[in-house]
């Protein structure tokens, strides 16, 4: 069983690092002409810095399969201590991937609040080198913060201070994109419509999600929480707070585009507040719970803890409405939505210049980039000749 899932995981990491070639190839050799590096789109930095992970960091837990098979079937002494290998060496290889994994799904969701918050705030996006620049930097430090998760694992003190400084400095990154979208959106034309919800909710949870962090940066805090519900909650914050509403957000903003197809407004609002409302009626409970102690991975809980578990069930049970909601009026959309415009947001950028969906090959001949593809201010449109 190992050694299939070992082969599994092997043919997956080949397609993960194919795939991030794929991408920095691609943004390197096929852009439009004019489109410099300064007027890619935000989605497309934060591919590329996706992409350099993906290829720099699947590698790692590639070899670290290997050496588990190779342990299993030829007894040598790699991680298993019965046979003379280091567990702890294991799980430095692990993390040393699965952290900046977590920014393979969190960098893609980042790009997408960048290109909503600007068409919906219809405002030119605030910072846009220190946004692109932010996830290069994310992607770079990401690679050395890996140490934070086996503080209690035995590693040395003094490389736990280490990795407890760097994964405050990682913070920084994140906090300029933060501070970027509020700026642009201070004092904008903004609309509230479904994508600039799931963008608010995004921007409102991930900061949650990544204060948190800080908590757990701290050595001697997370010796305190490392291991119970708390970790959890935050996780949660980044990942379904941040990456799964950015997700909804970009679903909900290039729908139509995609599809020729409206779907009905009303239904989508209310389905973002119930994924809102859901959301942290199941996760915010748990950061007290783990606060208090409540370990993770155990089907059982003291009695003391029940209140609080009985909010997240019923949480989850709001948060599952709001994700079966999209799918249903998605769906519906297809059969019985509205015909889309080529540009129903008013929105900039290559892929509004083009009807709904975009024929085959995009464009009829190749456009010509004259101006920054996200330029709001009436003197400075998108030039495509």
């Amino acid at each position: 069983q190992v050694l299939a899932a070992g082969v599994g995981i092997f043919i997956m990491g080949f397609s993960s690092i194919l795939t991030g070639l794929n991408f920095i190839v691609s943004i390197h050799t096929m852009r439009a002409p004019g489109m410099t590096w300064f007027r890619l789109p935000l989605f497309v930095w934060a591919h590329y810095a996706t992409s350099l992970i993906m290829i720099l960091g699947t590698p790692v837990i590639a070899i670290t399969v290997l050496l588990v098979a190779v342990e299993r079937v030829l007894h040598f002494g790699i991680f298993d201590p019965a046979l003379g290998g280091d567990p702890i060496l294991f799980q430095h290889l692990f993390w040393f991937y699965s952290h900046p994994a977590v920014y393979i799904m969190i960098l893609p969701a980042m790009g997408v609040i960048s290109e909503v918050v600007q068409a919906y705030s219809r405002k030119n996006v605030f910072g846009y080198s220190f946004i692109a620049f932010s996830s290069l930097a994310i992607a770079i430090i990401g690679f050395l913060v890996w140490g934070h998760h086996i503080f209690v694992a035995g590693q040395s003190v003094y490389a736990g201070m280490i990795f407890s400084v760097i994964s405050y400095i990682v913070a920084v990154p994140s906090a300029i994109k933060v501070f970027n979208w509020t700026a642009t959106i201070y004092r904008g034309s903004i609309s509230l419509q479904s994508p600039m919800l799931y963008a608010f909710g995004f921007i409102g949870l991930f900061t949650i999600g990544g204060l948190t962090g800080l908590f757990l940066a701290a050595m001697g805090l997370d010796i305190h929480v490392h291991d119970t519900y708390f970790v959890v909650a935050h996780f949660h914050y980044i990942m379904v707070g941040g990456a799964i509403m950015g997700y909804l957000a970009g679903l909900h903003y290039w729908w139509p585009k995609m599809t020729g197809r409206m779907y009905p407004e009303a239904w989508a609002k209310f389905a973002a507040l119930l994924v809102f409302v859901g959301f942290n009626l199941t996760f915010f409970p748990q950061f007290l719970v783990g606060y208090l102690g409540m370990p993770r991975r155990y089907h059982m809980y003291p009695p003391e803890f029940q209140v609080f578990n009985v909010l997240s069930t019923a949480g989850a049970t709001v948060l599952a409405v709001g994700y079966l909601l999209p799918m249903i009026y998605f769906t519906y959309s297809i059969f019985r939505g509205e015909t889309a415009p080529a540009d129903p947001w008013g929105a900039k950028g290559l892929e509004w210049e083009i009807p709904s969906p975009p024929p085959t090959e995009n464009f009829p001949v190749t456009p010509i980039v004259t101006h920054g593809t996200h330029q709001y201010a009436p003197s400075k449109e998108v030039g495509v000749v």
